[in-house]
């Protein structure tokens, strides 16, 4: 093509990018849900599982510790940052030990007499009033005599701190100043956010709005304010990851340039170089925007991790060039084992959209897309833009000793079977347990942090993150009637220790039958001023006092039942619904559990229900997930390696040659495994997907070995464009295998064994240069 034919299809090429990227960058909805990498549930227990881990109250508790100051001033900043807290919308709900008033809605006051238990074996007649005022009595003369007079006039029996007191955590902290205060001199807050646990950005919006509240209280200096949870980690565990990955990428993108500086000499080369790559990274995230309504951003850092397989492909044009050949007649040459590579390396990734996890089939439409754009770009538009006059690789010096060096190496016959012989040792003789199924072991936070965060939880009687009582019936009333039953087993498990709080959902919504009880045992209006009257003769109370109390129980008698609709705003029937839940055909309700000792007195509860209360153990359930996406993957897999036999062969044209192909890429790929087994290390999902990984730039490098072409000069161009594609990809990975974040230093480990272990085997077992 002439000059400016090339300038012409490069500023068409260019700008067609440009115009790709504003549409994408205009579109683009990124997501931070980590749900969208977990295991698509498919038992009950397990969709609950992913409801509570993302949605369940306790993902979006934040634990809250202030340090720093005597406890009457810490005290003090408490209470002004609850009162700050509880105004912002992003806080569904705020305790700290001391009474909210607030926590039950001005409306719903006459159902305190609906709502607590007082009525269940006392008569509200004139002995149980009586008792009462006398009590209120003393109260006046003491410190709380001004939040009482208040509330005296329309709630003698104090019921609205009654109830206020059974809504507090089943185990609370001991209560200094009015507020709680951990054995560290620590004053303490429970806080609940709107957003979800495993939602990072939104959980750092919701720490920040904390920190900012509490930097705004007058005398905040020289204390200190102490955040934990689940949000607080996902929040942190998101910002290692990030941090480590842009570093990563900086170092790497850096060493890359170099690598192609040294490797072709060539500024323009190198630029031109990059155009498919960037070409596959927008159309990738185009299919995603069009297909997908938010693109997880986990997709997006992982792909282009893994279009670093696509970089071979304007490296192997370069590479193979010849001084004086047409660029198109070049590619024209390469383009059988390119088209064979590229439609392998996609088959490899199907295996991801066929998991069923959104996550990855993300991931497999990202990178497939990426991977065509790049070949094809490649094949029908780079050419065009090369320079017509090119350094032959092949007259390297360097490169003609590296050749002669690896062709006299020993190849025997029985390589493969000496490495398939060493793997199975290795596999068998390794330690520990072969799959990793836990995954808070790839969690990248620090001991120390989640040592404080248990301090905290025991500190604030928090609920147990992993086990749930599930009770199960026809209908709402049906669950909470259940609730009521177990009560009483539940206590008596709290009174012997083996647990120290069950938190049941009858706690804050009485069944309509036990509701409609006690609001039958409420006396009519004539009764009970009799009963008042009877009650106050002797006291200091004056006549009428009492009336608004009197009016209250009088509207508690005509009133509704209460269900969750009728306080589902406010933060207590927000509480109550994430303890309700509609399954279609039936209901369930969850007990939440702090300070488990004997699970299997837990597990007798079951008895009282009949089949229909169960313990459920969150860390197995995640657990039985994981087993079940990685069978589901170890299938897909298997289904691809099919598929790619079938390919290569069809390719190839030949048994022989596709096993020359095949036999590196498979013995490389069982090699890492037995390698990272014998080394202790545990196999994760995170592995099998570097294993893909590694197994798509094997595959490269053998099909190129395989090509006999007879002309040396032609084979040396091969070890070049390999040693190329093997630099940079270690020069990737390696950086990966040092990070401290598990996820990521488990990928790059295994791609970085793979890819040395693929590149030996493929020399030495290459047919052009086997020897006896």
């Amino acid at each position: 093509m002439r000059p400016r034919g090339r300038w012409i299809l490069l500023a068409v090429w260019v700008m067609a990018l440009a115009a790709l990227g504003v549409v994408v960058a205009q579109r683009l909805r990124v997501s931070t849900d980590l749900r969208s990498f977990m295991p698509a549930p498919t038992t009950p227990d397990q969709r609950l599982l992913m409801e509570q881990v993302g949605e369940g109250p306790g993902s979006r508790l934040l634990l809250l510790a202030i340090a720093g100051k005597p406890d009457e001033q810490l005290a003090t900043l408490s209470q002004q940052l609850a009162v700050s807290l509880r105004k912002d919308a992003r806080y569904s709900q705020v305790l700290n030990g001391s009474f909210d008033i607030g926590s039950l809605d001005e409306s719903l006051l006459p159902y305190r007499y609906l709502l607590s238990p007082t009525l269940d074996a006392q008569a509200m007649d004139a002995a149980f009033l009586r008792d009462e005022l006398e009590q209120r009595l003393e109260d006046l003369s003491s410190p709380a005599a001004g939040l009482l007079k208040g509330l005296l006039p329309r709630d003698p029996t104090l019921e609205v701190l009654k109830l206020a007191e059974r809504w507090t955590p089943p185990k609370s902290p001991e209560v200094r100043e009015g507020v709680w205060f951990s054995p560290k001199n620590e004053a303490l807050l429970l806080v609940q956010t709107h957003a979800a646990g495993f939602d990072p950005d939104a959980q750092a919006t919701a720490i920040s709005g904390i920190r900012e509240a509490f930097e705004h209280l007058p005398g905040h200096d020289g204390a200190s304010l102490q955040v934990s949870g689940p949000g607080y980690f996902s929040v942190i565990a998101n910002a290692q990851t990030r941090g480590q990955a842009e570093w990563i990428g900086r170092i790497s993108t850096v060493g890359f340039i170099v690598l192609l500086l040294l490797a072709y000499r060539s500024v323009g080369s190198l630029l031109l170089s990059a155009l498919p790559i960037a070409s596959a990274a927008l159309a990738g995230i185009a299919a995603l925007v069009v297909l997908f309504p938010q693109v997880h951003g986990i997709t997006l850092a992982f792909g282009f991790t893994l279009l670093g397989v696509a970089q071979e492909y304007p490296i192997r044009v370069l590479s193979h060039r010849r001084a004086g050949e047409n660029a198109l007649q070049s590619v024209r040459d390469l383009w059988p084992l390119l088209l064979t590579a590229i439609a392998s390396a996609c088959i490899a990734y199907v295996a991801f959209y066929a998991s069923g996890v959104n996550g990855l089939k993300q991931l497999a439409v990202f990178t497939i897309t990426g991977l065509l754009v790049a070949g094809f770009s490649t094949r029908y538009l780079l050419p065009h833009l090369l320079p017509e006059r090119v350094h032959d690789v092949a007259d390297m010096g360097w490169l003609v000793r590296a050749r002669r060096w690896a062709d006299a190496l020993p190849r025997p016959r029985w390589i493969p079977l000496l490495v398939a012989a060493a793997t199975i040792l290795m596999l068998v003789f390794a330690r520990g347990s072969f799959w990793q199924n836990d995954l808070s072991a790839l969690t990248p936070l620090p001991r120390d942090l989640l040592r404080e965060d248990a301090r905290l939880r025991e500190a604030l009687g928090a609920p147990d993150v992993r086990y749930l009582l599930v009770l199960e019936a026809r209908d709402e009333q049906g669950v909470l009637a259940l609730s009521e039953r177990l009560q009483p087993a539940a206590d008596a498990l709290v009174a012997r220790h083996a647990v120290d709080a069950i938190e049941l959902p009858s706690r804050y919504l009485p069944s309509e039958a036990l509701q409609r009880a006690r609001q039958q045992r409420l006396p009519d209006r004539a009764t009970l001023e009799r009963a008042l009257a009877a009650a106050g003769q002797g006291m200091p109370f004056q006549a009428g006092l009492f009336a608004p109390f009197v009016d209250d129980v009088q509207k508690a008698r005509a009133l509704p039942l209460l269900t969750e609709e009728h306080f589902a705003a406010s933060p207590l029937g927000q509480r109550v619904a994430a303890m309700l839940m509609s399954r279609g055909d039936h209901w369930i309700g969850l007990g939440t559990l702090s300070g488990v000792h004997d699970v299997a007195a837990l597990q007798t509860l079951a008895q009282y229900g009949h089949g229909a209360v169960r313990l459920l153990d969150l860390k197995e359930t995640a657990e039985s997930m994981v087993v079940s996406y990685r069978t589901r993957i170890l299938h897909a897999l298997f289904a691809a390696t099919l598929l790619l036999v079938v390919a290569i062969t069809l390719a190839l044209r030949s048994l022989r040659r596709a096993w020359h192909v095949l036999a590196p890429m498979t013995l490389a790929t069982f090699l890492v495994l037995a390698v990272e087994r014998a080394a202790g290390v545990e196999i994760s999902l995170f592995h099998l997907v570097a294993l893909i990984l590694a197994a798509g730039l094997g595959l490269h490098y053998a099909l190129f070995f395989e090509r006999d072409t007879g002309d040396a000069a032609e084979q040396r161009r091969t070890l070049h464009a390999t040693l190329v594609c093997v630099a940079s990809a270690l020069l990737v990975f390696g950086l990966l295998a040092w990070s401290s974040i598990p996820v990521l230093r488990a990928i790059g480990l295994t791609v970085s064994l793979g890819v040395a272990f693929h590149f030996c085997l493929s020399i030495l077992m290459a047919p052009h240069a086997r020897q006896d």
